[in-house]
């Protein structure tokens, strides 16, 4: 039987059904992220009800997320839509999703305040970004029903209030996590995965994102004081509440979150002088408590002794003591001699932490040094490729040549084969714009094409859909 083919554009009143992914109804992971893609996703987004895994991260798309028009039976897992320009209030599609495990809308242009029903609609959420959009109002304490919400970043945006001191409740927060396992989406291959800025750098964790446990609230206009009831979640690895107008002191009991690596409390409106519970913070390797209103003598000990840099207690007019050049009258150092006998422990751990890395590297520089190895690497993906190519194309089942330098026209490459169940062609160099055909491949349950150079609008005349 002929098919008719009817090219749709996102002004046309039937695009709900043009879309050429939304045909795509087996589907469970979408990955688009890291292309040059426009536009904005059509109305007919939410009619893939078996999609597990999205990210359309670091595109160009723009307009607001579309809301669900009839019911709809949520399936998703993860979404990942950082890096884009979309726009509206908090997507209300989400609501439904009482699955999802990981949300991250960060570096976008949503508006207006953080929904309440987050903390009862969506129960299972381990991750949720929010950073650097234009969020307004107070934090919701609802957020604290999340009781397996490991990382909560909302840094840059424009909150105001006060901090929950129901955050107390993250169950999830107050005890470390000190094994990771392997737990992939739907039962795929696919590993989820967050951006986070870790010790002031953004980095990306995938295989231990389990072990990563923290808070993020910098860059708002948050006021009044610190919670003490924060110091009860002592399986924090980061806390950031720097930028803001927090006032008071710093919480007596800081001391108690032992596995807290990097703290930065800076640019706030603190005062007071700094915890002696601080000093027993033996992981932490990043401070920052500069730009407030803090007195007295800087405590020393342990971990302290080794934060050398003197901007990280700059400009507190009442400060003294090392490592700032300003003395202190009258001061007591008998404080000091009680954490003499922990330096041979100190010693201690750098030998180990010196042990661990020497025999990383070991293995890893055998594993380039010796030809035969390296040979037969090079060998088994020879094979590889060669398979995919002398392989029948019409009966292609899974394409993963994903992570290579393939370049050329992304149509041209690997055409449209409708018995497709899987495709991971991530990490090359392949470019041009994404076809209607691919509405074809209704198998189609896994499809990547993230860090490429495809272009094109999900709903324009060169990548919209096709009706029989």
């Amino acid at each position: 039987m002929t098919e008719n083919y009817t090219v749709l554009n996102s002004s046309s009143s039937n695009s709900s059904s043009g879309s050429a992914f939304c045909r795509l109804l087996s589907l469970t992971v979408l990955d688009l992220s890291n292309n040059k893609l426009t536009g904005e996703l059509p109305d007919c987004w939410w009619n893939l009800q078996s999609l597990q895994f999205m990210d359309l991260s670091h595109n160009d798309f723009s307009g607001e997320i579309p809301a669900v028009k009839t019911s709809y039976n949520c399936s998703l897992e993860s979404v990942h839509l950082a890096g884009n320009g979309f726009t509206g209030k908090f997507p209300s599609a989400l609501e439904g999703c009482s699955t999802l495990v990981t949300l991250d809308i960060g570096s976008n242009k949503f508006f207006g305040g953080i929904p309440p029903w987050i903390g009862q609609s969506i129960p299972s959420l381990k991750i949720l970004s929010l950073r650097s959009n234009n969020f307004t109002g107070e934090i919701p304490s609802d957020l604290s029903k999340l009781s397996q919400l490991q990382l909560l970043d909302m840094a840059n945006n424009g909150l105001t209030g006060s901090i929950p001191k129901a955050f107390a409740n993250l169950s999830s927060m107050k005890n470390p996590k000190i094994n990771s396992t392997d737990q992939s989406l739907g039962g795929s291959t696919y590993q989820d995965r967050i951006d986070i800025i870790w010790k002031g750098q953004e980095m990306i964790f995938q295989k231990t994102i389990q072990l990563m446990t923290g808070i993020d609230l910098s860059g708002n206009s948050l006021s009044q004081c610190i919670p003490e009831e924060l110091t009860n979640l002592r399986g924090l690895r980061f806390l950031n509440l720097s930028r803001n107008h927090l006032s008071c002191g710093i919480p007596e009991n800081i001391g108690s979150l032992k596995f807290l690596e990097s703290l930065d409390l800076s640019s706030n409106e603190l005062s007071g002088a700094i915890p002696p519970s601080m000093s027993s913070l033996s992981t932490l390797s990043i401070l920052n408590l500069s730009n407030n209103h803090l007195s007295g003598k800087i405590p020393s000990g342990n971990q302290l002794q080794t934060l050398t840099d003197p901007s990280i207690y700059s400009n507190n007019s009442g400060l003294c003591g090392p490592p700032l050049d300003i003395p202190c009258t009258n001061a007591s150092f008998a404080s000091d001699e009680k954490y003499c006998r922990t330096c041979e422990d100190k010693w201690l751990y750098y030998s180990v932490i010196a042990g661990v890395v020497f025999g990383f590297w070991l293995w890893f520089g055998l594993l380039f040094c010796i030809g035969g190895w390296r040979h037969a690497l090079f060998w088994f993906v020879d094979g590889m490729q060669s398979m995919v190519m002398q392989k029948n194309c019409t009966e292609l089942k899974r394409v993963r040549p994903g992570g290579n330098h393939f370049t050329g026209d992304i149509s041209d490459a690997f055409g449209v084969h409708p018995g497709l169940l899987s495709l991971d062609v991530s990490g090359n160099k392949l470019t041009g714009r994404l076809s209607s055909d691919w509405g074809k491949c209704t198998n189609l349950t896994a499809l990547s094409i993230n860090g490429n150079s495809i272009s094109g609008n999900l709903d324009s005349s060169s990548v919209i859909g096709w009706i029989k």
